[in-house]
């Protein structure tokens, strides 16, 4: 119960991070400040629901995608990882910035869900976490990790006036800032993985 409980939080905390909870917040603040707390809630279902079809496909069709385009899963760790690596910096330099289309009255899935929350960065990582994960334990858990990562990004986005006014816009971009922080560490070992996965494989 101690392995499987461990590798549930371990898994929980990399994709938390991965979707980058407190920079989709900012955003989502920035982009509905003329809308009423219950609008925002309702907003913020929306995009939840979005987010868990968006990961789960992912999550489930890496393997696939990789069998189809004739790609090594190594080959992919690096590529991911660097492009996530990228992300990770543009976050802790507070160069990321997201607007609507002129004409966008339904944000819930443009662009919040996408690409704010899951950005081709987030897409790559996910991908290669879904087919990294091996036997019939490890895919529930890691679908347990997800749904509940994700639930956790509605819950913030949901009180996310509440937060803010209890930690400030300054707390959300220091938060954001070290989420940056936790996405480098995660994006290094998705490369230094997949660089000796594919050295071990010559």
């Amino acid at each position: 119960m101690t392995i499987y409980l461990n590798f549930f939080i371990a898994v929980w905390l990399k994709f938390f991070f991965l979707l980058t909870p407190f920079f989709v917040m900012s955003v989502f603040l920035s982009m509905t400040k003329e809308l009423t707390p219950r609008e925002r809630r309702r907003l913020a279902l929306k995009v939840t629901g979005a987010v868990l079809v968006t990961c789960f496909t992912l999550y489930f069709f890496g393997n696939h995608l990789f069998s189809l385009f004739g790609i090594t899963i190594d080959s992919f760790r690096i590529g991911a990882g660097a492009l996530l690596f990228l992300s990770a910096v543009q976050m802790v330099q507070g160069n990321v910035a997201v607007t609507a289309g002129e004409g966008e009255h339904d944000i819930a899935v443009v662009p919040l869900a996408i690409p704010v929350t899951v950005g081709p960065a987030t897409t790559g990582a996910l991908l290669v976490m879904g087919a990294e994960l091996q036997g019939a334990w490890q895919m529930v858990i890691g679908c347990a990790a997800l749904a509940a990562a994700i639930l956790c990004i509605g819950g913030l986005l949901a009180s996310a006036a509440s937060i803010e006014h209890v930690i400030g816009k300054r707390g959300i971009v220091i938060l954001s800032k070290l989420t940056g922080l936790m996405l480098a560490a995660i994006a290094a070992q998705i490369i230094l993985t997949g660089i000796r996965s594919f050295l071990a494989s010559k």
